[in-house]
């Protein structure tokens, strides 16, 4: 038997990696992805916001293609739904789109299918086709979380952030895709490179459990990935070097890139911070500057009185 009732999903974007953290460390922000489904006689999808065209389309569609995928496994009736979706997360920057739409799709199964599956097979299935489990598990929890796999098992410590942090996500005109930015890396790194990213990732969750602002800008310094694709995200050299001005706390790559993600110690500091960043890119296309703050809920069913 299948779910007639409509379901109505808010999940969240997410800055996966915040420097050392690469593939292990992620934490939300607060603009969404929304979603309302309910059965329907064919699929259709209704897109409004951010890259709304590409959203819309039948073909090619994550969270179609996951939806079906998975109740044809779990030997369930495909269920056509009518999707009316709003979307703040740009596509191909760093913000973590594809894990809420991977996490959009596996609710939409588990709900319409009826499979009946815990909050952490969600994160499990949301992990492995994910790759790593940082973004599906901010995006799923909220917070900022540490996270590790052993097969399938995923395994998250999480804590709210500082509720006066804000973050600023600089977002250059072009995307970038992931598969891009994974070919740049090197297929092993020095002895001192990887000491150097521990020594700065046991810092990062310390940083945000503690409010330590003060250790953001080592914890965030990154020898593993950010170095090699500086010249596929060309702002983030510019960036970087702000940490310590105008209550910038620190700097790194949003995820793969290739927006850039940067803490500011207050709200009253995010007029100074953007101006100096817009200045340290002066002279490169025009930069568009999201403002935001950290999203501690997760995903949520809207009208629900508690996550998921």
């Amino acid at each position: 038997m299948t779910c007639a009732e409509a379901l109505r999903l808010r999940l969240p974007a997410t800055s996966a990696n915040l420097g050392a953290g690469f593939d292990a460390a992620a934490v939300a922000l607060d603009f969404y992805l929304s979603i309302e489904a309910e059965a329907a006689p064919e699929f259709t999808i209704h897109a409004t916001g951010v890259d709304a065209d590409r959203c819309e389309q039948l073909r090619d569609n994550l969270i179609l293609e996951i939806y079906r995928r998975l109740l044809e496994e779990n030997g369930r009736p495909i269920v056509p739904l009518r999707i009316n979706m709003a979307n703040d997360i740009p596509l191909g920057m760093g913000c973590g789109s594809s894990a809420a739409g991977r996490l959009a799709a596996i609710a939409l199964a588990d709900h319409f299918g009826n499979l009946g599956w815990t909050d952490e097979q969600i994160l499990e299935e949301a992990s492995a086709l994910e790759g790593h489990p940082d973004n599906a598990a901010a995006c799923w929890m909220g917070g900022y979380v540490s996270t590790a796999m052993q097969g399938r098992r995923v395994h998250v410590a999480r804590v709210t952030p500082p509720a006066q942090w804000r973050a600023i996500v600089v977002l250059p005109a072009e995307p970038l895709a992931t598969s891009k930015a994974r070919a740049v890396l090197p297929a092993s790194y020095s002895r001192e490179d990887v000491i150097a990213n521990l020594q700065s990732v046991s810092l990062l969750g310390l940083a945000f459990a503690q409010a330590r602002g003060d250790l953001l800008k080592v914890a965030m310094s990154d020898r593993i990935h950010q170095p090699y694709r500086a010249a596929i995200c060309p702002m983030l050299p510019y960036i970087l070097p702000l940490a310590g001005q105008e209550g910038i706390l620190g700097a790194a790559l949003s995820g793969a890139g290739p927006a850039v993600l940067v803490i500011v110690e207050q709200e009253d500091r995010v007029d100074g911070a953007g101006a100096v960043i817009r200045q340290a890119l002066k002279g490169m296309p025009e930069p568009k500057l999201l403002v935001c703050g950290f999203e501690s809920t997760g995903a949520m069913k809207i009208g629900a009185q508690s996550p998921r």
